[in-house]
């Protein structure tokens, strides 16, 4: 027997193991192979959690939908590899409370080994295009933000215009992203590091003019090139937070080392690159 407290704990490992259940089937017919056998099988381990709980609790429990939909949003815009990186996430706040009801319950010590084991897998089994390139990414991200940083705050205080501002910081950028994704090219092709140089072109490309876009497009929008160049930064920032967070969670690295370590080297070339611009526009005397 289980008094209250423990049966409304082991309801909400029945409410997980269901929801689980139904994002691992869900996520296991949208992809194929190994991925998609791996995901079958982990999908009715929950299942039979599930049914483990209910042989305490004498109770069937519902699916949380908006979870369910929520992992299938998040692995849709981001990837299969970050939406169950998160979900792993919460199952390992779980294993803590498993621990805690191991005394009364010991098959919990199975289903716990079972959960652990399906953290180890998730970490190998998978294979896809995007996070392959993450490097190729990360490459075209960050060169942009710290490049074109300080170049925007550079030209701020030499042009001290926002429109030819964004206007030269638009082409300095098209030009150095098409620059990057050349030499991302001509690198893997000589390494042969990865399975498509052209993709890992493409792919540091593309996060470097996207980047270009977000941080220019203040000064397209702004009469004020001081705003414009404060909101750039905010961008930047947020930016390295988004990027921080999501490469720590797919490749299981530290997110504050991360974040701080590129939006310092960010942030102290624009630093720079500011002050260089209010020199030269004080020995050459430009004005707008």
């Amino acid at each position: 027997m289980i008094d209250d407290k423990m049966r409304e704990i082991l309801i909400t490992f029945q409410k997980n193991e269901i929801t689980e259940h139904h994002v691992y089937r869900r996520l296991a017919h949208k992809v194929k192979g190994r991925n998609s056998e791996i995901l079958d099988r982990i999908s009715k381990d929950e299942l039979r959690h599930y049914g483990k709980w209910k042989e305490y609790t004498s109770t069937e429990v519902p699916p949380n939908k908006l979870a369910i939909l929520k992992f299938l949003i998040i692995s849709k815009i981001f990837g299969l590899t970050f939406a169950l990186k998160i979900m792993e996430k919460g199952e390992e706040e779980a294993e803590e409370v498993y621990a805690s009801v191991t005394a009364a319950i010991p098959e919990a010590n199975d289903i716990l080994r079972e959960e652990t084991e399906h953290e180890e897998l998730l970490v190998g089994m998978i294979d896809e295009e995007r996070i392959g390139y993450i490097g190729s990414m990360v490459l075209g991200l960050s060169d942009a933000l710290v490049e074109l940083t300080g170049a925007l705050a550079g030209l701020t205080f030499t042009l001290q215009n926002t429109k030819l501002i964004g206007a030269a910081g638009l082409i300095t950028g098209i030009a150095a992203s098409l620059s990057m994704s050349a030499s991302e090219y001509l690198s893997q092709k000589s390494e042969k590091r990865i399975r498509s140089p052209i993709k890992a072109s493409f792919y540091t490309g593309i996060a470097y003019i996207l980047t270009v876009l977000l941080l220019v497009t203040p000064y397209f929008l702004l009469a004020n090139y001081y705003l414009a160049l404060g909101i750039t930064v905010v961008d930047a920032v947020f930016v390295v937070l988004f990027f921080s967070y999501f490469v720590s969670i797919v490749k299981d690295l530290s997110f504050k080392k991360m974040f701080i370590e590129i939006l310092a080297i960010s942030l102290g070339v624009a630093a720079v690159s500011f002050i260089v611009g209010w020199l030269a526009n004080q020995a050459l005397h430009m004005e707008a």
